[in-house]
């Protein structure tokens, strides 16, 4: 008889297991090391274990829904952050428990969406959270740019500078500017909560223009500029400073239906990648 417990009511290495035996078939490969499962599943993902459940059968986890919740874009969110099941125990109604389960916790603390993430082409998973209310509202894609030396040595904006800043200057002016959707894994609380990022702020007389979140691997979470200087290099300006600054040999950005960012990563040498995500919804 399968059991559905409280990730808190089991220890880490249940939780990774249930994950790795889950995860041993996906479509896309994940190679995650215990100690960085544990960093990044419950650090800039923002699962939580109290709103997380495992399935066992005996002492075996063969089921994980990962569970967090917080402000996402004004509204009190639930996220699914992984649902994973044992491959052999698939079609046993485990997966229906769990997020049974999940929609119990998220109504329980007063959530008013949830919210998940799931490949475009995962048709089984798809058709498995329509059947459960979800609906797809956003697109996420992915570009890379293989070769950020095809950026030139574009000059800064007439009369501008830029500046390395904090984290809380960055924040700042972000959230003066906020008109725009940003997918989980690029908006604030998780850039806060991963130490990788470095954060830039192109100055025009010392007004903030444009914004630049990237990691010194090249992956770019946040590029912004501001509507009024659009169209005169500010965006190319930042990724060529931050690229010289950081060495950044290559560059990867994702974004959900920005018709206006994907022009510029095209115009700019990106190329699209052939994976992209659905996000999915259900209001409660």
């Amino acid at each position: 008889m399968i059991q559905y417990v409280r990730a808190t009511e089991t220890g880490t290495d249940v939780i990774y297991n249930a994950f790795q035996r889950g995860f041993s078939d996906y479509m896309i490969p994940l190679k995650i090391s215990k100690e960085d499962f544990e960093a990044r599943f419950f650090g800039p993902e923002g699962n939580q274990k109290e709103h997380s459940f495992v399935a066992l059968d005996g002492q075996e986890p063969v089921g994980l829904a990962l569970g967090g919740v917080k402000t996402y874009e004004s509204v009190k969110t639930m996220r699914c952050g992984t649902l994973a099941i044992h491959p052999d125990y698939r079609g046993k109604g485990i997966s229906a428990r769990l997020m049974d389960l999940h929609r119990e916790e998220a109504i329980a603390a007063s959530c008013k969406q949830l919210f998940l993430e799931v490949i475009a082409g995962n048709d089984r998973a798809i058709a498995f959270y329509n059947k459960r209310g979800y609906r797809k509202f956003y697109d996420i894609f992915f570009f890379t740019l293989a070769d950020a030396g095809k950026l030139g040595n574009p000059s800064i904006p007439e009369g501008g500078r830029i500046s390395r800043v904090t984290f809380q200057e960055f924040a700042a002016v972000i959230q003066a500017w906020k008109y725009f959707h940003v997918n989980w894994q690029n908006d604030l609380d998780y850039q806060e909560l991963d130490d990788r990022h470095i954060y830039y702020i192109l100055y025009i007389k010392d007004n903030p223009v444009g914004c630049l979140s990237v990691t010194s691997g090249g992956k770019i979470s946040m590029l912004v500029v501001d509507i009024r200087y659009r169209g005169q290099g500010a965006a190319t300006a930042l990724l060529a400073f931050a690229r010289d600054e950081l060495s950044i040999a290559k560059f990867s950005a994702s974004t959900p239906n920005n018709a206006l960012l994907e022009c510029f990563l095209e115009r700019s040498g990106f190329t699209r990648d052939n994976l992209s995500l659905h996000e999915m919804y259900i209001l409660l």
